[in-house]
């Protein structure tokens, strides 16, 4: 059982694990021990509450696909069985971070001494780059 809240849990044998080749430096290790693991867990098929299974579908995650599956590689360890418990950590996290709620933006508008302060600022430097400039000759006016 993976324990997301004091409430919610999600049986093992709704989350998939599979052992494959890690990526990446490791010589003879690398090339013979299957230590990654590959995670995936399907969203709409789970025992999760439809908040958590709204709330993950909805999410723009791209560890999720299209077809509501999370997928989650761990590689870091050299190990299997810490790998998979970096795994399983990882989908953990990421389920009970849908359980806080997004805070609402209200939107904004400068105030008038920003507005101002913005203004004078340009004009400054404006002022210095056409101090900058070549002066010419052929410029009188008349």
């Amino acid at each position: 059982m993976l324990k997301i809240s004091t409430k919610v849990t999600i049986p093992m044998s709704e989350i998939e694990m599979s052992a494959i080749r890690a990526q990446g430096p490791g010589g003879q290790n690398v090339n013979k021990v299957s230590t990654a693991v590959h995670l995936r867990f399907n969203i709409s098929g789970s025992s999760l509450p439809d908040f958590y299974k709204h709330r993950l579908l909805k999410t723009n995650d791209r560890r999720i696909t299209r077809e509501g599956v999370v997928v989650i590689k761990a590689q870091k360890y050299r190990s299997q069985e810490k790998n998979k418990e970096e795994a399983l950590r990882r989908l953990q996290e990421l389920i009970k971070s849908m359980a806080v709620p997004t805070k609402k933006r209200k939107p904004t508008k400068p105030t008038p001494g920003s507005q101002k302060k913005r203004l004078d600022h340009k004009g400054k430097r404006g002022a210095l780059k056409t101090s900058r400039q070549k002066v010419s000759l052929n410029d009188s006016k008349a």
